[in-house]
């Protein structure tokens, strides 16, 4: 039985696809990590859509992995990944990729920050579309500490410095959702934290609008966050080279088209 309990699934949620696929990484997490993935499921399973939550132990050398399996032994729909070395935050979500099937995919960090119901309320808003979206949090409520506010304001700044028309105030805010043919068009490659902007910046140049809705972000209950001097150093120094380097470049030379209408506004209101 998981280590958090969770009652079995209903036939209905492992009748036909699912509605969404969710990527989780997971390192060093089995402090937090059974309790997340209870949560998410829960919070879908009552919403009444089918999830698929591909839970990706990255290089974990604690008791993560086997906690992930213990939901997969009994029966639930998670799919277990295993990356034997970590490379880093992207490539967990980038070897997670693959083994989604739903028309819709989603990341989501496995430290229970942003409760599971805000997740399932982002899907929603994206579902009520007519175009594609990209919908995502913005943890307007955080309660991480001065010294990464400080950071993220900075962060944040140093960012619409370079890309002005992306109006976004939380690049790295999580979950993240958009169409599956959004995700393949992108042909995400950042290994490490600069994942995230890369969404932010490919989804612009897409044309691919941007919902962004505010949320409240807890402390961790438990467990130990990976976000640390190096992780600040690797935002600010990802930033400058892929604004300047040919990377993006040539990326727009092989995706061309636009999938909607220009992307740089941000709407939508603020959770609660």
């Amino acid at each position: 039985m998981p280590s958090i309990p969770l009652s079995p699934p209903e036939p209905s949620e492992l009748q036909g696809p699912p509605d969404i696929s969710l990527v989780m990484p997971c390192y060093n997490e089995e402090a937090i990590v059974g309790q997340t993935i209870r949560r998410t499921i829960m919070a879908f399973r009552s919403a009444g859509h089918r999830l698929e939550l591909v839970a990706v132990d990255n290089g974990s050398r604690d008791r993560t992995g086997e906690i992930i399996q213990e939901y997969v032994d009994a029966g639930h729909r998670v799919v277990h990944v295993r990356v034997e070395q970590n490379q880093g935050y992207g490539f967990g979500i980038l070897s997670g990729i693959p083994r989604c099937t739903a028309p819709w995919i989603g990341f989501i960090p496995a430290d229970s920050q942003v409760d599971a119901h805000e997740t399932v309320h982002l899907f929603e808003e994206a579902l009520a579309c007519e175009e594609p979206v990209l919908a995502k949090a913005r943890r307007r409520f955080r309660m991480d500490g001065f010294t990464r506010k400080v950071v993220s304001v900075s962060f944040n700044g140093l960012f619409r410095a370079l890309w002005p028309r992306i109006h976004s105030f939380d690049i790295n805010g999580l979950p993240k959702i958009m169409p599956r043919e959004v995700v393949r068009r992108m042909n995400l490659s950042s290994r490490d934290w600069f994942l995230d902007p890369e969404i932010m910046i490919k989804s612009y140049y897409l044309g691919v609008r941007c919902i962004e809705y505010s949320v409240f972000a807890r402390m961790r209950s438990r467990g130990l966050s990976h976000v640390n001097a190096g992780t600040c150093v690797n935002f600010f120094a990802g930033l400058i080279r892929y604004r300047f380097s040919s990377e993006l470049s040539a990326w727009r030379r092989h995706e061309p088209a636009s999938l909607g209408a220009p992307s740089g506004a941000v709407g939508g209101p603020a959770t609660e």
